[in-house]
């Protein structure tokens, strides 16, 4: 247990380093106070460029990855590795807790991003195969209807539907997909808001069936 308690804990604290706020300070900005207000890499490239938003999408991207395929297998002075804990049940942990220090950040007054590209990256250290049906649901929804927010909801509940399909006997990916699919839906809920208002930003560039009067 203090293998699995301490590694959570650097993943989480890993998780909570904001590429779009560490980056944006070094721009005098702060990106919470632009935009949707959201510290996350479509609100920064809305508010800071290509560039920049592509820069913390990579940075948040990575935060997951190290923090499935590396964390979990470090040998921590002191920690040691814990013979009766799982690996698997390890690094779903630390795929967690990334999430939660990203969506949460204890550095910069718990308000961060909503977790998507560092979802993506934990996922895809998990198991490439998971990002297929998340980029592709992704993907399509953007094209049909021009809202990202909606996008990333339903590529977050393609991921549990996935693996239960594909992988049903593996507890600790489904209790972990199950876990982040409504944990993104709930980052979100101020998107589905502003949809049933009638008042969400829509990704014009990305919108193939956008009307004339949109």
């Amino acid at each position: 247990m203090c293998e699995l308690a301490i590694k959570m804990l650097i993943a989480y604290l890993l998780g909570a380093l904001l590429a779009s706020l560490i980056l944006g300070r070094a721009r005098g900005v702060d990106i919470r106070r632009l935009g949707s207000g959201n510290a996350g890499a479509t609100n920064a490239l809305r508010t800071q460029g290509t560039a920049f938003g592509a820069a913390v999408f990579v940075l948040d991207l990575l935060k997951g990855v190290i923090a499935v395929r590396v964390l979990p297998r470090l040998d921590l002075p002191g920690v040691g590795f814990d013979a009766a804990l799982g690996r698997e049940w390890l690094m779903v942990a630390c795929a967690l807790a990334v999430v939660l220090g990203h969506v949460y950040p204890v550095w910069f007054g718990f308000r961060g991003g909503k977790g998507v590209a560092t979802l993506l990256g934990a996922a895809a250290a998990l198991d490439p195969w998971l990002l297929a049906p998340m980029l592709g649901c992704w993907i399509v929804v953007v094209l049909l209807t021009g809202y990202v927010g909606l996008a990333s909801i339903l590529a977050g509940l393609a991921l549990p539907a996935f693996v239960l399909l594909r992988r049903p006997d593996d507890v600790p990916l489904v209790v972990f997909s199950i876990l982040v699919a409504l944990l993104v839906l709930y980052t979100h809920r101020g998107n589905v808001a502003r949809m049933f208002r009638g008042c969400e930003h829509r990704a014009h560039r990305l919108w193939l069936f956008r009307s004339r009067a949109a």
